[in-house]
């Protein structure tokens, strides 16, 4: 897949839904959180259905170096924390929720 390619299919995806590239960063870390979820069968706590997330963003922001020719440090920043925010925030909670159950009895 050409760094062009894929960067026309994002675009058509925007341009498709018309939700902004924040909420789209959102929504495909969710997405792809719960994917991995299904496949791996593994829990979110073991933190592999959030490495599959990361592994996405890595992907789609070395798509974005090569098509645009440089970094956008403001836009991948921003795109990072979008799309790992509430994948990250689950994963500590699944895996945090035992230990703050144990403590309360």
């Amino acid at each position: 897949m050409t760094p062009t390619f894929y960067h026309k299919m994002i675009d058509w995806i925007g341009d498709g839904t018309g939700l902004p590239d924040t909420i789209l960063h959102i929504h495909a870390g969710m997405a792809l959180l719960m994917l991995a979820r299904l496949v791996t069968r593994r829990s979110f706590g073991s933190f592999i259905p959030w490495w599959v997330v990361v592994a996405g963003e890595a992907f789609n922001e070395i798509m974005d170096r090569m098509t645009f020719g440089s970094w956008r440090w403001e836009d991948t920043s921003l795109d990072i924390l979008n799309t790992l925010l509430w994948p990250t925030v689950i994963c500590l909670g699944v895996r945090l929720r035992p230990m703050i159950g144990k403590r309360g009895r």
